[in-house]
């Protein structure tokens, strides 16, 4: 379990390390200025993570990017995550020193991707919890993400939730159910910040009704 206290530090270091990228271009890597800086104890730890960037008031996606993976302890993956959700997410243009004082970071610390199976196949959903799992299908060399956040927001069913899944790694929404795709289920404790730089809180996700699956 992440801290609120911890929750807060990473998503204050999003943010720096997005200043100080912006402020210093000659930057080679994000996570550069942070390796030897004064964290708490969990940021040593390898861990998955992703950096949601949201236009405020709006709440409109502005950029996310992130490692599903714990390949880098958090000191590392939270700034490079940071940065590359803020110029180098092919959705949208970079995102400049002034409009940053107009957006709000979250930040998503992942547990290991665990694989999920079901026979037959078309009971997948009833593996998957809206709410609390995030989802990863792979199929020959394509691969889609979605953090459980967004299965909330757009208030879908788990069948729903593969579906877009897929589709979000360029498959066939009906991929899941094919023999050879491989679905990955993740939670995620989130943290965000209520306005631009302001209070960060941990964010809560529910799922419809009770937060169960699809029977």
């Amino acid at each position: 379990m992440v801290t609120p206290e911890e929750g807060t530090a990473a998503v204050r270091l999003a943010r720096t390390a997005i200043e100080e990228g912006l402020a210093h271009p000659e930057l080679r890597d994000a996570a550069g200025p942070f390796r030897a800086a004064a964290l708490p104890a969990v940021f040593a730890e390898p861990r998955g993570v992703f950096v949601t960037i949201r236009r405020h008031p709006s709440n409109a996606l502005r950029g996310c990017i992130g490692f599903p993976s714990p390949v880098y302890p958090l000191r590392v993956a939270i700034p490079r995550a940071a940065w590359a959700a803020a110029v180098d997410d092919p959705r949208f243009p970079p995102v400049g020193a002034e409009e940053l004082a107009r957006v709000t970071l979250e930040v998503s610390i992942l547990t290991v991707p665990v694989r999920i199976d079901r026979d037959p196949r078309s009971d997948l959903p009833r593996e998957v919890v809206i709410g609390r799992d995030g989802l990863i299908a792979d199929r020959a060399g394509a691969s889609g993400l979605l953090l459980p956040q967004v299965a909330v927001e757009f208030h879908w069913s788990p069948s729903e939730f593969l579906s877009e899944t897929c589709e979000k790694g360029g498959l066939p929404p009906d991929a899941w159910q094919r023999p050879g795709t491989t679905v990955r289920r993740f939670s995620a404790e989130l943290f965000e910040e209520v306005e631009p730089g302001g209070r960060v809180q941990p964010v809560r996700l529910t799922g419809p009704g009770d937060g169960s699956p699809d029977a």
